[in-house]
């Protein structure tokens, strides 16, 4: 590779590192605070509201204490909302390109996995989330439905930021979004650290000639698919399994 080729690509892979961590920012603390963290909250409260009045003052498995409201408990999930957010703003940057079919149905199938996968990792028949809170099929229903639209709309908010005319790119905001972001939820950025680690590696192997042609092969996209599909139908046979130990 000669010098000029260095030249020309480095600022070129530097772009789109940086482009890569604030979309992570942006797009994932915002989305995960509203969709994951304000989200759970909203779920619990109609639990707490639905639920024998017995259930109010024990703690969940999550270990927060039902009917509880405190600003140190709700910054917390709010949080953890924003790390499940770049979590899953980077797991879409992996899969978007490999998905199937017309953007609403890649859309619809993401939803259908965190529905199926995120959703039998969070209803299991013991502890007290499941066991207590009623009605039971209102428990299990929401906390199906939350990791199902946060998958579903995930892609749009993404490819809203993304667009060369978003105006979260304007000016300014370029830059001064993904800080603000940072600062609402300082414990979130060791994550975004990680996230953009991962990014580029990631965007080192893209701009690998011999790596980018591996990837652009039919065996590896079939590779990827069949590799989410097996992960979303274990999720399925996992979900199923958990609702009826919970019949």
């Amino acid at each position: 590779m000669t010098a000029t080729a260095t030249r020309s690509r480095t600022p070129t892979t530097t772009s789109a590192l940086v482009e890569t961590t604030r979309v992570l920012t942006v797009a994932g603390i915002t989305y995960g605070v509203v969709m994951a963290g304000i989200g759970s909250r909203v779920a619990m409260l109609v639990l707490r509201m639905t639920s024998p009045r017995q259930v109010v003052g024990m703690r969940s498995d999550d270990d927060f204490v039902i009917g509880r409201f405190t600003l140190a408990g709700t910054y917390n999930l709010l949080v953890l909302g924003a790390v499940v957010g770049i979590i899953g703003v980077g797991a879409y940057l992996l899969v978007a390109p490999r998905l199937v079919g017309p953007s609403w149905f890649g859309h619809l199938t993401i939803g259908l996995a965190c529905a199926a996968v995120v959703g039998s990792m969070l209803i299991h028949a013991d502890g007290v989330d499941f066991t207590e809170l009623k009605p039971t099929w209102l428990a299990v229903g929401l906390f199906v439905l939350l990791p199902g639209s946060f998958g579903a709309f995930i892609g749009p908010v993404v490819e809203s930021v993304r667009r060369t005319d978003s105006w979260t790119v304007r000016g300014r905001r370029r830059w001064l979004l993904p800080f603000v972001a940072m600062a609402f939820v300082p414990p979130a950025i060791p994550v975004v650290i990680a996230a953009g680690l991962v990014a580029g590696v990631l965007t080192l192997v893209a701009t690998n000639g011999a790596l980018r042609q591996a990837r652009s092969t039919p065996g590896f996209t079939m590779a990827v698919r069949t590799s989410w599909l097996a992960i979303a139908g274990a999720g399925l046979v996992a979900l199923i399994n958990d609702i009826g130990r919970l019949s």
